[in-house]
């Protein structure tokens, strides 16, 4: 199978690469707009060079989308159009509105895949496995600042992961209450589900990069790390005791054996084995909306809480000078 990918920044190099490596992938073609980017990066991997998008379309069988997401409609409907499976990196678009005018326009026959990353990464299905009953859930995911984001708030670029992680593959369901707190660059979001609260929080302003799950439930903690893909059991101490004025418990840690792998290279090969087999993809269009409109709940609470804020001030101060 011949497969292309649209767009050669950073993750469109990346996607380029895995291509490259994987074995039951043919011939792989880029394009982008920037034809000494697409040239550099086809000198790199191999790959070859499409003069037009419209040639890239005639020559594959699928593509990954690679765009900024401001233009994942109307690339993701070109393909659509030109009857080419595609993976479209996430989110799926800007708005939910766009997401699902593009749904209506794919033939069913075509399979449409969604970047979420993190589902691929081997911690997660360990986690789903080891969970029961919850009653404190906690992600961070924090960067430092990056050039490469223009567009998009720290919602939908990185809290948009985890979102995906809870409401699709940790099956949390039931209604809950969201409270808010942030900016375009730093996000605090409170899910209070009926039995226990899930705290999501992302930054672009860290001096450190960070991306760990942490669960507590009645017998047991749970701690994850994406990055190390690691994973600790931390079980209820089995003694508790006093010496010399110091407070001292026994603790049973177990590390999970996790086997590591790519996370990009995972999706990649799952993209192409379902392009050719017919199959849907594990993150589907249908999930990825409904990522994009919890993103838009969060934003609309954070925008609701800084207006409340900012008028509680001109108050304070409107009674401060009478």
């Amino acid at each position: 199978m011949d497969v292309g990918v649209i767009g050669t920044g950073v993750m469109g190099k990346n996607h380029v690469r895995v291509y490259s490596e994987l074995k039951n992938v043919g011939d792989v073609i880029v394009y982008d707009i920037n034809t000494d980017a697409a040239a550099e990066v086809a000198k790199n991997t191999g790959a070859n060079v499409a003069g037009s998008i419209g040639d890239l379309f005639r020559q594959v069988d699928a593509v990954s989308i690679c765009v900024p997401t401001q233009y994942h409609y109307d690339t993701a409907l070109e393909a659509a159009q030109a009857g080419v499976h595609m993976l479209i990196e996430k989110p799926i678009c800007m708005r939910s509105e766009e997401a699902i005018a593009l749904c209506r326009n794919i033939p069913e026959e075509l399979v449409v895949g969604v970047g979420h990353i993190e589902r691929f990464n081997p911690i997660v299905q360990e986690i789903r496995r080891i969970i029961k009953d919850p009653v404190y859930v906690e992600i961070k995911r924090h960067n430092p600042a990056s050039m490469r984001i223009t567009g998009s708030s720290v919602v939908e670029d990185l809290m948009i992961h985890d979102i995906d992680i809870l409401f699709n593959n940790c099956c949390f369901r039931g209604p809950y209450h969201l409270s808010c707190s942030g900016n375009d660059d730093i996000c605090g979001a409170l899910f209070d589900f009926e039995n226990f609260p899930v705290y999501l929080s992302a930054s672009r302003k860290a001096s450190k990069k960070v991306r760990m799950v942490y669960i507590e439930e009645d017998d047991f903690t749970i701690e994850g790390d994406f990055m190390t893909q690691e994973v600790y059991v931390h079980r209820k101490p089995e003694r508790y005791s006093h010496e010399s004025d110091r407070y001292i418990q026994e603790n049973v840690v177990e590390k999970v054996m996790v086997g590591k792998v790519e996370p990009l290279k995972m999706e990649l090969s799952t993209f192409v084995r379902c392009a050719k087999e017919g199959r849907e993809f594990p993150i589907t269009p249908v999930q990825a909306i409904r990522n994009v409109q919890i993103c838009e709940e969060i934003k609309q609470k954070c925008a609701k809480r800084s207006e409340m804020q900012q008028d509680a001030r001109q108050f304070i101060e409107t009674e401060g000078s009478l």
